[in-house]
């Protein structure tokens, strides 16, 4: 059986422990993370064959401490051509968590290693 193809969605810790932002902003966050990403691949095989059946979409939600190791996350993506979308607040202009393309999680290799599961 193939790997499925999941999001990941790279949320900020801070958000919610520090700066106290309610949780139903930041899981809105994630969402617009994951809808903006989905629209700027839309041509992208990948999201093509994730969305050809709904019934089947996967996604993991991670947590990452703060700004600076959010766009180190997002650095590392680059660094290893995952195409992602870092979702930034306004008019805050402040980067709150970012989603990649629907990939295989072998293909995601190291990039998000730092990364655990969001509690």
């Amino acid at each position: 059986m193939a790997e499925a193809r999941t999001i990941f969605i790279v949320m900020r810790k801070d958000l919610v422990k520090v700066l106290q932002w309610p949780l139903g902003s930041v899981i809105a966050q994630g969402c617009h993370a994951s809808v903006a990403v989905m629209q700027k691949f839309r041509d992208d095989e990948r999201v093509k064959t994730y969305v050809s059946d709904v019934e089947s979409m996967h996604k993991v939600v991670l947590e990452t401490k703060n700004e600076a190791s959010l766009l180190k996350m997002a650095e590392n993506l680059k660094q290893n051509n995952i195409p992602y979308y870092l979702w930034t607040e306004q008019p805050e202009n402040m980067p709150t968590c970012l989603a990649t393309v629907p990939i295989v999680r072998s293909d995601l290799g190291d990039s998000l290693k730092k990364c655990s599961l969001m509690r």
